[in-house]
């Protein structure tokens, strides 16, 4: 069958060819929507809810002590829950962390503080009374150290909770991390 033919004025659209409107604006939208994607870049993906730990299966949480600083800024702790804690010590000094509210980590930095200078070591040798004394682990460089510890129940003494790192010149740096508690599945 032979190719017909058309009379008259036929749309340019129809013949194959591309009005020259279309040809500069398609493939400009496409290379800015294609480069808006891009630099957005991937969307976070959101935390998973967090399922409180048990004597028999403690939450397990990481945390890195860095020079100055602790990784992540932000602890999640459910009242109550049994946590597995791994402090790796990611610094090239030795590192604490110190739980406790502000009573607790004001007792840790006065009693570090009055044994600088005192014999060289991996940590000054200082006690602070029992009622003040929280949770500590100590963590050399490179090191880590486990601990599993039972979170208290009361909501207001987790939410006063503060991890720290006592050190000379640790805490005064900002060597700190925030407790905060999570809402947790269907809550």
């Amino acid at each position: 069958m032979a190719p017909r033919e058309f009379a008259g004025a036929i749309p340019s659209f129809v013949t194959g060819a591309i009005p020259s409107f279309v040809t500069g604006a398609i493939p400009s939208f496409v290379i800015v929507a294609y480069l808006i994607a891009a630099c957005a870049g991937p969307q976070p993906v959101g935390t998973p809810p967090i399922t409180a730990g048990t004597g028999a299966q403690p939450r397990e949480i990481n945390l890195i002590a860095r020079d100055w600083e602790f990784v992540p800024p932000i602890v999640d702790l459910v009242p109550g829950e049994t946590i597995l804690l791994h402090v790796v010590n990611g610094g090239l000094e030795v590192h604490e962390a110190i739980i406790g509210d502000s009573a607790v980590q004001e007792a840790w930095e006065r009693a570090e503080a009055a044994a600088v200078g005192g014999p060289p070591g991996q940590t000054p040798t200082v006690s602070v009374p029992p009622e003040l004394a929280g949770v500590r682990v100590v963590v050399g460089s490179g090191e880590r150290a486990d601990l599993e510890w039972t979170v208290p129940s009361d909501t207001a003494v987790v939410a006063a909770l503060i991890i720290g790192c006592h050190i000379p010149g640790h805490w005064e740096r900002g060597m700190r991390a925030a407790v905060r508690i999570p809402p947790l599945p269907g809550s």
